[in-house]
């Protein structure tokens, strides 16, 4: 059973026992309904308690029910069952009260929790509002600036704030014996949340969440949809409000935004190791980190932060000194402006971290990750010094973005040790970690990755050796186009504008040069020996590199970057397409926005094809997860794969079909699109757009 009952004296207690996070599906809206049916019916009864079983209270509706027609009992009927029944009934909020968690206690007329419960209204995340009460009894109950906060951000908020808010009416280690021990005074006095007046309005905070809404979640539906519910919580009657609260949910849950972000939703459960490994990881106490730049420093403070003690190696006293430095800033990022923990959290981290240029310092870790320059020779180096001072059983790992991992095993004395973790910059921040499995690596080798991106709270995938992996791979591809309309007429700012139009984060060149032009110049030069020559070669931005435009870092790169912050467009470097283009002969023309979105788009899908023919990722969801959670793809598009499913097979065959006339070795397209496009059924033949 999904829903247990059980009177204890004058009380009936109800669990929601739907293991392991007590999701309300259709079985646990049944029970809740009898439940309900249940409590009218025995006398004598001064409250009904509800909580969940195991650690959770309720983390919501369960999502898999999404894409079928609703079926009754409905969660709304039970919350408005709940909230009008004439026994009271007490929230006694065990852990995590998310979503329809949170609606239920909210319609409940008293609620206590653990300070350990997180609790919030995270739907705008799936692409949907509330659909149980959550947009009108919310800012009934705390008022609408901060209502409005929670609901169009989707952020839950812990148990200590709930209380401030006036969420919950306390905290306590054991709500279901305050529960339990509640008096009826106490309870009689407790106003029911639908009796409450409507919240005064507040139009600036409506127009603050609205802008930052338009900021934050670019191009999705479901946040502003929701501010407006909230903001109708001020003027309109509740059976009113509720019932277009209904409405909108079940017209969000049913469309394509709703439905691409579950997609990505259920893709990051399903990145976990997978059964067939056949031996354990290795223990992820205590690691070493071979290199303290940047990236470096990023990758030991996400092991800090998660626990694990680390030896960060550089390799001279002015390199530990750089990497203290680069650590010392990410300690105050933590302490002040991101505001995660406080000075003994700091002091906790910082204590478990040893910085030294001596190897031997890390010769008890049994994981070791290289984050040194990206040179095969280098790493090469590296890893014969870790070789050396490790343990025979330490698993080792490069974080390398390009390089071939069983050119750098070949120096291995044991290369199934060998790895490749290549970690997303901000190390500490992006949540994706591609897993790269070189021809020799063990079991024990990629258990150890799994284990250590669930330790560190990162999204892992797996790859197959190739120049750049998955990722990169199609960046690479991307910014090739890129390249070549700016070439054929089009110019940087157009194409980042068009490209944030669609949804990305940012355009290819506004990121290029946050990075670096010289990183991308550098992968070109390595290239040069084994580049097909057939192949149009757009020299655009070896000339920027040239002249010294190395993006950000010089205050110039495809933009100006002025004292002041911000990015001016710099005329210039439209002068050097177009001189660029009468060298090679090219006559520009004008590129509309749409022409731009298209072939930068189904560039990228076409190399994420051709990395599917290849055995390079091992599903199309793992495309979706890299290029959403490591290249700003927009996730309510559901990932680039998802992406060109809703686009068809057949039509971005014809398409790519139609441009490779024009230059085959670029839009070829890839045998996995070829098969799809071959086995489409007919609602995947929708025209490209």
């Amino acid at each position: 059973m999904t829903v247990k009952t059980e009177h204890l004296g004058t009380a009936l207690l109800v669990t929601m026992a739907a293991p392991p996070v007590n999701a309300i599906g259709h079985a646990t809206r049944e029970g809740l309904s009898q439940a309900l049916a249940q409590a009218a019916a025995t006398p004598g009864l001064t409250r009904v308690i509800l909580t969940g079983a195991g650690r959770a209270f309720a983390a919501g509706a369960d999502a898999r029910e999404f894409d079928a027609a609703p079926v009754a009992p409905h969660l709304n009927e039970i919350c408005a069952g709940i909230a009008t029944s004439p026994v009271p009934w007490i929230a006694a909020i065990n852990g995590v009260a998310l979503g329809g968690g949170c609606e239920l206690a909210l319609a409940c007329r008293y609620r206590i929790a653990v300070p350990a419960a997180r609790i919030g209204l995270p739907e705008v995340t799936l692409g949907v509002v509330p659909g149980a009460g959550g947009t009108q009894r919310l800012p009934r109950l705390i008022g609408l600036a901060p209502a409005l906060d929670l609901i169009s951000t989707g952020k839950p908020v812990t148990a200590a704030r709930a209380e401030a808010l006036g969420l919950i009416d306390g905290q306590v280690d054991d709500p279901l014996a305050v529960a339990l021990a509640l008096d009826i005074g106490t309870l009689s006095l407790a106003t029911q949340t639908d009796d409450l007046p409507n919240p005064a309005a507040d139009p600036e905070a409506v127009e603050a969440a609205r802008q930052t809404a338009l900021r934050k979640m670019p191009g999705q539906i479901a946040p502003l949809r929701a501010i407006a519910l909230v903001a109708a919580s001020a003027d309109t009657s509740l059976a009113e409000a509720l019932a277009a609260e209904r409405a909108t949910f079940l017209e969000l849950r049913a469309g394509d935004q709703a439905r691409a972000l579950r997609h990505v939703f259920f893709a990051e459960r399903a990145a976990k190791a997978p059964s067939t490994l056949t031996a354990a990881p290795a223990p992820l106490d205590r690691i070493a980190v071979a290199g303290g730049g940047t990236m470096g420093a990023g990758i030991a403070w996400a092991a800090l932060d998660a626990g694990v003690s680390v030896c960060l190696l550089e390799t001279d006293a002015e390199g530990v000194a750089r990497a203290r430095a680069n650590i010392d800033k990410l300690a105050a990022a933590a302490a002040q402006a991101r505001g995660l923990t406080d000075a003994s959290g700091i002091a906790a981290r910082l204590g478990r971290l040893v910085v030294d240029h001596d190897p031997a310092a890390a010769a008890d870790a049994t994981l070791a990750i290289e984050a040194a320059f990206e040179s095969l020779e280098v790493k090469r180096q590296v890893f014969a010094m870790l070789e050396s001072h490790l343990q025979p059983e330490a698993v080792l790992a490069t974080n390398t973005s390009y390089l071939d991992i069983d050119e750098i095993a070949r120096g291995l004395a044991d290369p199934s040790r060998l790895l490749g973790l290549h970690f997303f910059a901000p190390a500490h921040i992006m949540k994706l970690l591609e897993i790269v499995r070189a021809g020799a690596t063990s079991d024990r080798a990629l258990a150890t990755g799994y284990a250590l991106a669930a330790r560190l709270n990162k999204v892992p995938v797996v790859a197959r050796i190739c120049d750049g992996f998955i990722g990169n791979r199609i960046l690479a591809r991307y910014r090739e186009a890129a390249d070549t309309l700016m070439m054929d007429g089009s110019n940087p700012w157009e194409i980042d504008e068009a490209m944030v139009g669609f949804g990305m984060a940012m355009g290819p060149y506004e990121a290029q040069d946050l990075s670096g032009l010289d990183i991308a110049f550098a992968n070109r030069r390595r290239q040069d020996a084994t580049r097909d020559p057939a192949r149009r070669y757009i020299p655009i931005s070896d000339r920027m590199v040239n002249e010294g435009r190395l993006g950000r870092k010089v205050g110039v790169g495809w933009y100006r970057y002025p004292g002041g912050g911000g990015k001016v467009i710099d005329p210039l470097v439209e002068d050097l397409a177009r001189e660029e283009a009468w060298f090679a002969g090219v006559t520009r023309r004008r590129i509309d926005e749409a022409e731009i979105v298209e072939r930068l788009v189904l560039a990228m899908v076409n190399e994420a094809a051709a990395i599917l023919s290849e055995g390079i990722a091992a599903r199309a969801s793992d495309i979706d997860l890299v290029t959403v959670l490591g290249y700003g793809f927009p996730r309510w598009r559901g990932g680039l794969m998802h992406h060109a499913d809703s686009l068809g097979a057949k039509a971005i065959v014809a398409r790519l079909s139609e441009w490779a006339q024009e230059d085959p070795l670029a839009w070829t397209p890839a045998p996995a699109l070829l098969d799809a496009a071959e086995c489409s059924s007919r609602h995947m033949d929708s025209p490209v757009s």
